[in-house]
């Protein structure tokens, strides 16, 4: 790939006092050092409350996403709750335009689903749209077939992929799926920002990991991730590890 679609992101101006996402700890490090992108899959990890989910989001709906998901296409609204981080982040684009691209919110692609069906049933002067998902409504299969139907069936290359928490649908094999998609895309100029919770996808090569704590935003190797190593802990012995979670090992 000769160039990345995004390089760069930061604070244009600062967010208003009153704004409760002036506490994040991924907001404070915007407006302070920015987040440069270096490679093609790019990792944001962090625990619950850091914003990287509100980040992912910020950075979709600025080039041009539906908040809710989907493609730069989709205008469907079922609640406007997304923050308004968007309107003060400044994107640096690489030279590069993507011809295809897509933004994932495991806790609304139920909504894109629906979305889909819904202007299928309307006439129109082109095929299906779920022609490019797959043939199948996505709300006839499980939440996990469904996302990897849209991975493997709709994600075409060239394209800027924000993914919010994939693995939330996955089981571990179908992580390993998306994994392998991935890597066939990457071959075909594609970008993939991630947010996630997964040791697993977090091990994918070559990517760039973001660890999100409350002192700010580090670049460390996925082995390094409290994530990874909670649950190498964990693995090398659940019994024990139970116990000890359940105070139980006194």
């Amino acid at each position: 790939m000769r160039d990345l679609y995004i390089r760069r992101m930061a604070l244009l101006e600062p967010l208003p006092r009153e704004s409760y996402l002036n506490a994040l700890p991924v907001v404070k490090h915007l407006a302070k050092d920015g987040i440069d992108f270096h490679k093609q899959v790019t990792f944001f990890v962090g625990e619950n409350g850091s914003g990287k989910s509100t980040l992912i989001e910020a950075l979709a709906i600025s080039q041009g996403f539906n908040p809710e998901g989907g493609t730069k296409n989709f205008r469907f609204s079922t609640e406007n709750s997304h923050s308004e981080l968007h309107d003060y982040l400044r994107v640096v684009r690489g030279a590069m335009y993507p011809r295809d691209g897509f933004f994932l919110r495991a806790e609304s692609f139920y909504n894109v689903a629906s979305n889909i069906d819904q202007m299928d049933r309307e006439p129109g002067l082109g095929g299906p749209v779920i022609g490019s998902y797959g043939g199948v409504s996505l709300h006839k299969q499980s939440h996990g077939e469904s996302f990897l139907a849209l991975a493997e069936n709709r994600f075409g290359g060239r394209g800027l992929y924000i993914l919010d928490e994939p693995e939330a649908a996955l089981s571990p094999r179908g992580i390993i799926r998306l994994m392998q998609r991935m890597d066939e895309l990457l071959s075909l100029d594609s970008q993939f920002i991630i947010s996630t919770h997964s040791p697993m996808l977090l091990a994918f090569p070559g990517a760039e990991v973001y660890q999100i704590r409350a002192e700010g935003i580090e670049s460390v190797r996925f082995q390094d991730t409290d994530h990874y190593r909670t649950s190498v802990r964990f693995l090398q012995n659940p019994e024990s590890a139970v116990e000890e979670i359940l105070g139980r090992d006194k």
